[in-house]
């Protein structure tokens, strides 16, 4: 069931409007009889969002509701938020619509919601830390084992919304758009050849291979892609599965937050995870292992996969959309670092995969 945020409108766009009164109204979309005697903000990291740390000095109706002693809040409270509110939009959506119902494992949220007027999205969520999750980090590439046990969880993820027709306008989840749009979308600003070069020219764009560089070819694969999405079968995907929004539980099971949710293949997001999180030495040993797992689980779940090799195919056309994602990552998103690591997986990934000659094939 959704939550309505209404009691919280209207959302904070600075900080300094994180107060009292509002907080408790938050939290009690979750828990109507929870109530807060204080707060203190103990960490802010600014990021793509800001993310905002919160000790909370609980009632006892809060306490027995399950709230935790310690929150993230994530909202658009840097200059560049206002620019991105549609990617908090998709966050709140994740939290308050599609989580709930679909169950990827996730953190707690106890606030999910949406201001129209003031293009804000905030969502309060448990603190991991309190319960001591090994956090990812995108310059620590994982194992294969840990990537399996993602896998694993995606294709039970994706089979619940596989080719469903509440994917469709006036379904269930016909609100979600889709990855890459007809015309490139948010990334068809990129594509101007001096804007493109501009992130050549970084440490990213030297780290790829130059057989990457041209932003004509750039262009032409995300129309393929968008192309080729259209005639497969598509799923409710998390939308961002890059290892900085990952985590462990301490038994090992995987766990997922900063989802984007979006229709497309479900492949994408398989392709996408791979080559991102595996050092590519690892990647090109089990990336056609890992691929045949991802079916199998899906036939488990009760969806008719595709054929290995024709999900090999997708896999490399694919990889070129991560690529891009990376090679024009803003850095107030991603340091340099984190950009250079995910543009070289990425670039390597496509090589090895051929990705030039399978695009050049499709139609």
């Amino acid at each position: 069931m959704t939550i309505d945020p209404s009691p919280a409108l209207p959302l904070p766009v600075t900080i300094d409007e994180i107060d009292l009164a509002w907080l408790t109204r938050a939290l009690r979309t979750h828990a109507p009889e929870a109530g807060l005697r204080g707060f203190e903000i103990v960490e802010v990291d600014h990021g793509t969002c800001t993310k905002i740390r919160i000790a909370l000095d609980l009632d006892d109706a809060a306490r027995a509701a399950g709230i935790a002693e310690r929150v993230i809040l994530k909202g658009g409270f840097e200059p560049h938020s206002r620019q991105m509110h549609y990617m908090h939009g998709f966050e709140v959506h994740a939290y308050a619509d599609v989580l709930p119902v679909l169950k990827l494992p996730s953190p707690a949220a106890y606030f999910a919601g949406f201001d129209e007027a003031r293009q804000q999205g905030i969502v309060i969520l448990e603190d991991l830390t309190l319960r001591g999750v090994e956090f990812c980090h995108p310059l620590v590439p994982n194992g294969v084992e840990q990537v399996s046990r993602r896998l694993i969880e995606l294709a039970r993820f994706h089979a619940k919304t596989w080719g469903s027709p509440e994917l469709d306008p006036g379904g269930r989840w016909g609100f979600l758009g889709v990855c890459i749009p007809e015309t490139g979308g948010h990334m068809r600003q990129f594509l101007d050849p001096v804007v493109w070069q501009s992130f050549v020219d970084l440490s990213r764009g030297r780290a790829a291979s130059v057989h990457f560089h041209d932003p004509r070819w750039m262009a032409e694969a995300l129309d393929k892609l968008h192309r080729l999405a259209k005639r497969l079968p598509h799923a409710l995907l998390h939308g961002d599965t890059h290892l900085g929004n990952l985590y462990r539980e301490a038994d090992g099971t995987p766990g997922f937050f900063d989802s984007l949710p979006h229709r497309w293949p479900g492949i994408q997001e398989v392709a996408y995870h791979v080559a991102g999180a595996l050092d590519p030495i690892e990647r090109r040993q089990a990336e056609r292992e890992l691929v045949a797992l991802y079916l199998d689980e899906l036939a488990a779940s009760g969806v008719t996969p595709p054929s290995l090799e024709e999900s090999m195919r997708h896999y490399a056309a694919f990889l070129a959309f991560g690529y891009c994602i990376f090679l024009v990552n803003a850095s107030a998103f991603q340091p340099e670092a984190i950009n250079t690591a995910y543009t070289a997986r990425f670039s390597a990934a496509m090589v090895d995969n051929d990705t030039i000659g399978v695009l050049a094939a499709l139609e």
